[in-house]
């Protein structure tokens, strides 16, 4: 059943950028921006990716955390972060199973063939775990002020 707006987030643990690890139930008390993306270093995930990093002091000045999530490996986390600057966690689901619990794995289509991917989306999830904001299939021109200004009415 997909996700809803005032349902718990699924709670995971997953290995991240520079060897660690992140598990969302650390973060109660602190907002939380979930953004799930489909590849590291490809041109709308790099977009997206550095919006977040230039508005990271303003989610931070809002009491909130980022973090990203790919099928991507943790070195390639590494390294795209280090491309591009990026200060804020990125976590690997190389098997699939948070992306999943999100209903980020979906039916894509390109150019005709059929596919499995990440939907571009993002959720926002308050102190207390529950799902406050949710965005499917995101456009990446605006989307993280959108987010920024969700955050701030929380």
């Amino acid at each position: 059943m997909p996700l809803s707006i005032g349902d718990q987030a699924p709670d995971f643990t997953l290995p991240t950028d520079g060897n660690g690890a992140v598990t969302l139930s650390s973060f109660r008390g602190r907002n939380v921006i979930l953004y799930f993306y489909p590849k590291d270093d490809t041109p709308g995930c790099t977009t997206e990716a550095c919006g977040f990093r230039d508005a990271l002091p303003d989610f931070t000045g809002a009491g909130a955390i980022v973090i990203g999530i790919s099928k991507d490996s943790a070195a390639a986390h590494d390294k795209f972060k280090a491309k591009h600057g990026l200060t804020f966690t990125l976590a690997s689901d190389a098997d699939g199973k948070v992306v999943e619990s999100y209903d980020a794995w979906v039916e894509k289509s390109m150019y005709g063939k059929k596919y499995m991917g990440i939907d571009r989306c993002t959720f926002l999830i308050d102190g207390a775990g529950t799902l406050r904001g949710i965005w499917h299939k995101v456009k990446v021109a605006g989307h993280v002020d959108a987010v920024l200004k969700a955050v701030k009415e929380l």
